[in-house]
């Protein structure tokens, strides 16, 4: 279904703003390579301009916190389609890149466009708090086209890759003017959460064992003690890290890390996901919201003339085994990833859960 993108000013009356065209898509290219979440906040850039195999360009390819590669494909002069069929190509190329390759472009990403002094190591680490060695690099890809309009030719090809499990998304810009100033609006195609799971299902080595990960954040926003005192876990501050609790289910066992520091916890969900002031503890004999309670983090609830992905958010879960941070378990080879919550399909998964099992004593 084609996508259309609308901005009104807030008066006394509505008044609809103008979409201006972008002469140069170099400059939509150039502002993505400044700050990527302008596509998505969950990624890290790496390469632009990346010269592939077959002596062609990739316009700039990203990296997730599972160490799957974005291909990311600007429009410019070109149809929809051949973009789409440009990418895919490009596809067949980056699946073949070793862990070296990936370093190589990230290197020349960072000497030729000033993206600082970090190695590649050292930007993962710093951008998703995990080590690059505990994920594995490449073993996924997703394709992502940036354009202002598809036709519905492109849409029925995109829509039938996606059924198929191959992961591809559009994502669609519009530059509005309001009295001289310029606002660029995004709207994807697809959920990009739907495109990362579809990535991460086609890339399984093994199926899924039902057991969940969890990354909990402890920080000021959440508290891990708080967790273990009342029974949840949480994540917000936006919807790429809130989202995901909403894969929970009551019943469903979930096994949780802190990252940089090691697994804490694991227990059963016990209720759907809420928004952090309306999820009630006892204290004092009363119940009261999350955020109203002496915790030791301080909770959002939904800010004041702010959108609610911006809240903090939790589930329910009741404890069989949690330990403190300062007792976290963590030694090489364990799985990790940023994502709030994810169904790992690897084998590391499984070579993890046994590993707590029996340091636990759990079942």
């Amino acid at each position: 279904m084609a996508i259309e993108h609308g901005m009104w000013r807030i008066g006394s009356a509505p008044f609809k703003l103008q979409p201006v065209r972008i002469e140069n898509e170099s400059l939509l290219e150039e502002l993505i390579t400044k700050d990527i979440s302008i596509l998505n906040d969950g990624w890290l850039l790496i390469g632009r301009q990346v010269r592939t195999g077959f002596d062609k360009f990739i316009d700039l390819l990203a990296v997730d916190a599972d160490g799957s590669l974005i291909i990311i494909e600007l429009k410019r002069h070109r149809t929809p389609r051949d973009v789409v069929a440009q990418a895919i190509d490009y596809a067949s190329w980056i699946e073949g890149l070793t862990d070296s390759k990936v370093i190589e472009i990230y290197e020349s990403f960072r000497t030729q466009h000033g993206a600082g002094e970090l190695s590649l190591d050292q930007a993962f680490e710093k951008r998703f708090g995990l080590r690059l060695g505990d994920v594995e690099l490449n073993s996924s890809h997703q394709i992502v086209v940036v354009a202002a309009e598809l036709d519905a030719s492109t849409e029925r090809i995109i829509n039938y890759l996606n059924d198929k499990a191959v992961p591809v998304n559009a994502v669609f810009f519009k530059v509005f003017e309001d009295e001289g100033r310029q606002y660029l609006s995004r709207a994807w195609m697809i959920d990009p959460g739907q495109t990362q799971e579809r990535a991460a299902v086609a890339s399984a080595k093994e199926p899924w064992n039902s057991e969940y990960y969890v990354s909990f954040g402890d920080s000021e926003r959440r508290n891990w003690e708080d967790a273990r005192q009342w029974g949840f876990i949480s994540a917000g501050g936006g919807r790429w890290y809130s989202n995901t609790l909403g894969m929970l289910n009551e019943g469903d066992r979930i096994w949780v890390n802190i990252p940089k520091t090691g697994y804490v916890g694991v227990g059963i969900v016990t209720g759907p996901v809420v928004r952090a002031d309306e999820f009630l503890v006892p204290v004092d004999g009363t119940e009261k919201p999350l955020p109203e309670a002496s915790t030791r983090a301080k909770y959002r609830s939904k800010p004041e003339n702010e959108s609610e992905d911006t809240a903090e958010y939790v589930v329910p879960v009741q404890w069989t085994h949690t330990v403190p941070a300062g007792k976290a378990y963590a030694e090489t080879g364990l799985f990790g990833n940023q994502n709030s919550v994810c169904k790992p399909r690897t084998e590391k998964w499984g070579h993890t859960i046994e590993r707590l099992k029996k340091a636990w004593s759990v079942g």
